[in-house]
């Protein structure tokens, strides 16, 4: 990885010319570019979540149509007597 010559930090502009802080540099700019990478990471497995859920939902259900509530017993029939 080629450093540019210059990097801002918290307003402050820096060479990386010198040689005890280019590892340090390098650093930065990883950790930089990983913070940059993150969004689109996390949307993923967002996604990737939502559609395992799904289709475990699926699956409990057996099939796309969603669970039906359980029915009520029916009340036993009175019966008459005579």
């Amino acid at each position: 990885m080629t450093l540019p010559e210059y990097i801002t930090l918290n307003g402050s502009r820096y060479t990386t010319a010198k040689r005890p802080e280019e590892a340090q540099a390098r650093s930065i700019l990883r950790v930089g570019a990983k913070l940059a990478r993150l969004p689109q990471q996390r949307a993923i497995a967002q996604a990737a979540r939502s559609a395992c859920g799904h289709a475990l939902a699926d699956a409990v259900n057996g099939g796309d149509t969603p669970a039906q509530a359980p029915k009520k017993p029916r009340a036993p029939r009175k019966t008459q007597t005579a």
